[in-house]
């Protein structure tokens, strides 16, 4: 299979789930960004928990990605104070729009209009920071995606 089907066939069935699940709602979100609800906690608990055993058995049996051949495999890095601001950012991003970047996109999908602003400020945000943090030297060949060049056009 290819990897563009692939990826529209996971994001298709990702959104109807999320879309099914109520977790497309602003209120739901906003419930939940206000502690009044329990029930997305719980189900990023819940996923968190399935991919964390799910990916840990795939590690240890030594499994090969499905589209890439590539073994399955992470460095752990230690969380650095990019890590704490951009997680702010998203934070209150998040708690303004009652959204993130997967509601967004299944908003948009569902036809509700005004997520195209919302889309229209994530959009904003990669840009600026792309254009904030462009690389001084010539990028190194990356280990998945080849030459710079190639990686840019997957990526």
């Amino acid at each position: 299979m290819k990897p563009a089907a692939a990826g529209l066939g996971t994001g298709l069935v990702f959104g109807v789930v999320m879309a099914w699940s109520g977790m497309t709602s602003p209120v739901v979100l906003r419930e939940a960004l206000l502690f009044q609800h329990a029930y997305l906690f719980l189900m990023f608990a819940s996923a968190v928990l399935v991919a964390t055993v799910g990916l840990q058995l795939l590690r240890r049996r030594h499994t090969r990605a499905l589209l890439s051949g590539h073994p399955i495999n992470w460095i752990r890095e230690a969380p650095t104070r990019r890590h704490m601001l951009g997680a702010a950012i998203f934070g209150l991003g998040w708690g303004i729009s009652d959204a993130c970047p997967a509601p967004i996109a299944t908003q948009i999908g569902q036809g509700v209009g005004w997520a195209v602003f919302t889309l229209a400020g994530v959009v904003l945000g990669v840009y600026a920071f792309l254009r904030l943090h462009q690389p001084e030297t010539e990028p190194a060949a990356d280990p998945v995606l080849g030459t710079p060049e190639a990686a840019s056009v997957l990526r």
